[in-house]
């Protein structure tokens, strides 16, 4: 098996109504971080747990997570 994570970071702001500069501010993560988090393939776990904070979002919610055979795509 083969685990593939793609960040929603834009999603969930968009259900929120919330800006990445909103985010910003209630979770501490600095704005350039929080725009450059859907396309980044690592992400600083204290930016991940501080945004799940501020947001209320659950893991799942924030990151899809697919599961693949091995050398499928």
């Amino acid at each position: 098996m083969k685990l593939t994570v793609k960040p929603r970071l834009g999603a969930v702001l968009s259900q929120l109504n919330w800006s990445q500069s909103e985010l910003s501010r209630r979770s501490g993560v600095p704005q350039a971080s929080i725009s450059r988090f859907d396309n980044s393939e690592r992400h600083y776990d204290w930016h991940v747990a501080s945004i799940m904070k501020a947001t209320g979002a659950k893991y799942e919610e924030l990151f899809e997570v697919k599961e693949t055979e091995e050398g499928a795509e």
